[in-house]
C-alpha cells in the first residue's frame, strides 16, 4: 500500500501527461497527406522541434484559435521545412521555405486559420501554389 501511495503521489506531482497529437488525412491536388494535428497551445508551441526526419507524405497541421496574421519559425527544429498558410476554407495563401534552427519569422500573406508544415520542397515538387485548396480540414479537431 505504501508503494502504491508513493507512486500516486509522484504521478500527481508530475502533472498530466501530454497527449499524442491527433492524426488525420488531408488531400491536396490528388495527394493524400498524413498529418499530426497541433490544435492545442502546447502542441503548437512544440511543433516539429527536435525531430530528425519526417516521412515523405507526412507533416504537421497547426490549427489556430482564430484566423488572422500568423507566423512560424524554426527554433530547435532540425529538419528543413516548407510551410503553407491556409485560410478558413483551406485555400493556400502562401508557401515559405524554412531553414533549420533559425529565428526568421515566416508570415502568412493574409488571414490564416491553419499552417501546414511538410518537408522542404514538398509543395513545389507537386506544383502546389497559392490558390490551391486543401480538403479534409472539416475532420480536424478545433483549436483549444
Amino acid at each position: 500500500m505504501r508503494r502504491l501511495s508513493a507512486f500516486l503521489f509522484c504521478f500527481l506531482l508530475a502533472g498530466p501527461v501530454a497527449a499524442e497529437p491527433a492524426l488525420r488525412q488531408l488531400e491536396v491536388s490528388g495527394h493524400v497527406l498524413n498529418v499530426e494535428v497541433a490544435h492545442t497551445q502546447p502542441a503548437r508551441a512544440r511543433g516539429l522541434m527536435f525531430r530528425q526526419s519526417l516521412p515523405e507524405n507526412s507533416g504537421m497541421l497547426f490549427v489556430f484559435p482564430q484566423a488572422g496574421p500568423h507566423s512560424m519559425w524554426m527554433m530547435n527544429t532540425d529538419i528543413p521545412l516548407s510551410v503553407a498558410f491556409l485560410d478558413e476554407r483551406g485555400v493556400v495563401l502562401n508557401i515559405a521555405g524554412m531553414m533549420p534552427r533559425t529565428a526568421t519569422a515566416h508570415r502568412s500573406a493574409g488571414s490564416a486559420k491553419y499552417a501546414l508544415e511538410m518537408n522542404i520542397g514538398w509543395f513545389t515538387a507537386r506544383n502546389i501554389k497559392a490558390g490551391t485548396k486543401v480538403t479534409g480540414l472539416d475532420k480536424v479537431p478545433a483549436a483549444e
